[in-house]
């Protein structure tokens, strides 16, 4: 069976070719499509977008999910709707509009030098009667209790959620140097409650636990303490001075019933260790002055200077007296106190003109007598002193002269010595030369013996060989004509050998035959 392929251009003419609203109705659903998923993007875009800025937070509120208890402010449960705990930190989120609401809110910022107390919005309610919660406002928790926090916040950035608590700035405590906070608790159990130790009761100062003013004190420095927990006042531990003078000078009758007034100086401080309890017990440096000092310097003076006569307090040791003891007796009973006595500085005593002026022309009577006998006791020092330098000097000058003496012996015997030991020394020398010139001629004999003896020798043995020779020749004048001939030999040639007729060989020319002649 034979099969023909269709032609290609036959099956195309068979396709039914679309009509031109078909392919519109084709486009329009595209640009549809593309709008519809352009709406969506700019829906979620612009209605489903949540973006907190720099320095912001986004409160999620949920539109659907089980209502909140009765009472309650939010959403502590999931699924819960109403306003959610957690916070959207600085980003981008998307929510659905339909199911979550939100709001943009600032985040807390704590400043520098600043604290921050926390009030929490929600929760059970707290207690009678108590104040201050336990916790934090940074994650929800069951049972957690309205009312202020005690923890507080630093200086810093934190991103709590405005509905869920409430934050109060508040400057942070400073003690400055020189000072300490005394500190006051206002939380706690009362001093006067029933069910406390008879030890708590009737005290200036509490323990731990109870409301009132706390034993220990702050040094200088900065705190973060929270305002309704404690209560802190600064005390200044410097050095408090105080003038007495005027209305405010220590008057006083003495023995003789005259009225005396005595001016100074006081200066005191308040220890550390007692600054709680002098400032809770008296009050602040004034009352320290008024109800503890001041009380206690006038009743001291009045009953020392009832003991001594008016003239004792113008003349005579008893006014330099009368300041020790009242500087005393302050010190001692301030002590217990808490309070330290620096300095007391009676600078006048003031007396009556009546008998001030008597006793003062008196007393300047007397301090010109002893200004004269100073006087005449300072001239017989002086001349003492004088007598004292001249028997100094002449002392002194003994004391060179023997000191010249001394030494002039001293030099004297070591001149002495070292000429003796320079002649020692040259006797040495010359000893020793003495001996090496000894020893010198001695050697020089020695060898002249030697000489001698060397050539006493030679001459013997030249004797010998002589007299050898004479038996050898038999006769002397053998000897001597040998050794004539023998030192004549060697230089007959140059003797006869020249014709000149100067030379010893002319001399026998004439002599010579004609034949012989040169």
């Amino acid at each position: 069976m034979n099969i023909t392929k269709p032609d290609p251009g036959q099956l195309w003419q068979k396709i039914p070719k679309p009509t031109w609203p078909t392919r519109l109705g084709q486009a329009g659903a595209v640009v549809f499509g593309i709008g519809l998923l352009l709406s969506l993007l700019i829906f979620i875009w612009f209605f489903c977008r949540i973006e907190p800025g720099s320095g912001e937070i986004a409160v999620l509120i949920r539109k659907t999910g089980d209502d909140l208890p009765p009472g309650a402010i939010l959403a502590l449960e999931p699924g819960q709707k109403g306003i959610q705990f957690e916070v959207l930190p600085e980003g981008r989120y998307f929510r659905d509009p339909y199911a979550w609401g939100w709001r943009i809110a600032k985040i807390t910022d704590i400043p520098a030098g600043k604290l921050g107390v926390v009030t929490r919005l929600y929760g059970q309610e707290p207690a009678p009667g108590r104040i201050l919660v336990d916790g934090d406002c940074g994650k929800a928790k069951p049972g957690d209790e309205k009312g202020i926090i005690a923890t507080v916040l630093g200086p810093g950035k934190y991103r709590i959620n405005p509905y869920a608590c409430r934050v109060e700035l508040f400057d942070a405590l400073s003690i400055r140097p020189g000072a300490v906070g005394v500190v006051t608790s206002l939380v706690g159990a009362d001093v006067l409650n029933g069910e406390l130790v008879a030890k708590d009761r009737n005290t200036y100062l509490v323990g731990e636990g109870l409301k009132g003013v706390v034993p220990q004190v702050l040094d200088p420095g900065t705190y973060y303490l929270n305002p309704y927990l404690y209560n802190v006042v600064e005390v200044t531990l410097q050095s408090q001075r105080f003038v007495l003078g005027g209305e405010d000078a220590i008057s006083f009758l003495t023995l003789d019933g005259f009225n005396v007034d005595v001016e100074g100086t006081l200066e005191f401080g308040i220890e550390r260790d007692k600054a709680a309890l002098i400032t809770h017990q008296v009050g602040d440096m004034e009352d320290v002055l008024k109800k503890l000092i001041l009380p206690r310097a006038r009743g001291f003076s009045r009953i020392e200077g009832s003991k001594h006569p008016a003239i004792n307090f113008i003349v005579g040791e008893t006014r330099q007296k009368f300041q020790d003891n009242l500087e005393q007796h302050l010190r001692v009973n301030a002590a217990d106190w808490g309070v330290a006595i620096k300095s007391v500085l009676i600078r006048n005593i003031v007396t009556p003109d009546a008998i001030s002026s008597i006793i003062r022309d008196r007393e300047v009577s007397v301090q010109n007598a002893r200004k004269f006998e100073q006087q005449i006791e300072q001239a017989r020092s002086l001349a003492e002193l004088t007598r004292q330098e001249m028997l100094a000097k002449q002392n002194q000058e003994k004391v060179a002269a023997e000191t010249s003496r001394i030494q002039a012996v001293i030099r004297a015997e070591q001149d002495l010595a070292v000429q003796i030991t320079a002649a020692n020394r040259e006797l040495e020398v010359a000893r020793l030369e003495s001996q090496a010139a000894a020893a010198q001629a001695e050697a020089i004999l020695a060898k002249a013996e030697a000489d001698r003896d060397v050539i006493a020798l030679n001459n013997q043995a030249q004797a010998e060989v002589i007299v050898s020779q004479v038996r050898a020749f038999k006769t002397g004048i053998n000897l001597a004509r040998y050794a004539f001939y023998q030192k004549l030999g060697p230089r007959i040639h140059s003797l006869l050998g020249s014709d000149a007729p100067t030379s010893f060989g002319g001399l026998f020319l004439p002599y010579l035959p004609k034949e012989v002649k040169p």
